[in-house]
């Protein structure tokens, strides 16, 4: 049997998430602190545990009926689907994800570094045995920059398709490189390691045939904002394989739901950069531009990117990217 006393020693709890739920529902869930946040999950498991106890008492029927009727306005507004707003996505790409990038920042310059030494190691392998760039490129192309000419010419006559397929492919390797990070950080490794070692390879397959120049105007105005993308997206993976291998004091589960909803947030947020780099991978890239001009777009991209990334405050109060209980 519930006594008196336990029920006046739980009401206070009762009160407060219903304060909570008045709160949320007249502003929504941002009008809350992140500590609110986390409250407000607590108690609703307690409270959840509450209504199983008072259940037992035949002579606590209204305060169950109370109680249940509070457990789920509490579960629809944490569990709720509701469908994002224009103003909410604009402010996550505006402000979260850029805010998510800064907090997860060496985790990207981690990626960078992985991408660096493989590619490296491939401009050495190719400098020193010109045959190794044929087992990584293969024949065809090998002959292609032997004859000093472009491969991507053929991308100039059907510029619309060449674009969706761009942005395709640069999306799943973004993706599979994200995804990656489950396996403890090795198959985002391996992705990124894979990606610069076939950069090097063809920018020193390209400079012993004398063709640097062609290959880095042609992968400059696109290549600034696609292969920040994808350093964002190894950055992604190895936050997944940080959290979990290195939970710290959180139980491994919720160290990995919180480093998933970062990466989450981090790869979302390579979406339109990718988008636009397909584009001008198709429409800009391998036009006949001046070569000025098309290094002062790549000048000018990776300047507003900068700017994108590093610049734009961020509401801490509207910034939640740990708060998830």
């Amino acid at each position: 049997m519930i006594s008196t006393r336990w029920l006046e020693k739980r009401k206070p709890y009762w009160s407060k998430l219903e304060t909570l739920l008045n709160r949320s529902k007249q502003d929504g869930l941002k009008s809350l602190a992140r500590s609110e946040l986390q409250e407000l999950s607590l108690l609703y498991r307690q409270t959840a545990a509450d209504l199983a106890a008072i259940r037992e008492d035949r002579g606590s029927v209204h305060f169950a009926r109370y109680v249940n009727q509070l457990l789920v306005r509490a579960h629809n507004t944490i569990y709720s689907g509701r469908r994002a707003s224009t103003s909410a996505m604009l402010l996550f790409f505006w402000s979260t994800f850029p805010a998510t990038f800064r907090r997860n920042l060496k985790q990207c310059l981690l990626a960078v570094l992985i991408f660096l030494i493989a590619g490296g190691v491939g401009a050495s392998l190719t400098y020193q045995n010109p045959d190794f760039k044929v087992k990584i490129l293969g024949p065809q192309m090998v002959e292609t920059i032997d004859r000093h000419e472009m491969w991507t010419h053929s991308i100039v006559g059907i510029k619309p398709l060449a674009s969706s397929a761009i942005m395709t492919n640069n999306m799943s390797v973004g993706f599979t490189t994200f995804a990656f990070g489950i396996t403890a950080g090795l198959g985002t490794i391996y992705m990124m390691a894979f990606n610069g070692l076939l950069i090097g390879v063809i920018g020193m397959a390209c400079h012993l045939s004398g063709m640097s120049l062609q290959l880095w105007s042609f992968v400059a105005p696109h290549g600034v904002l696609e292969l920040p993308a994808i350093f964002i997206a190894g950055g992604a993976g190895l936050r997944i394989a940080q959290g979990l291998l290195f939970p710290g004091l959180l139980p491994r589960r919720d160290s990995l739901a919180r480093a998933g909803l970062q990466a989450v947030q981090l790869v979302l947020g390579t979406i339109p950069i990718l988008i636009v780099a397909g584009l001008i991978e198709a429409f800009v890239s391998p036009t006949g531009l001046p070569l000025v001009l098309k290094f002062s777009i790549a000048g000018a991209l990776l300047v507003i990117l900068a700017a994108y990334l590093f610049g734009f405050s961020t509401d801490a109060r509207r910034l939640r990217a740990d708060s998830v209980p």
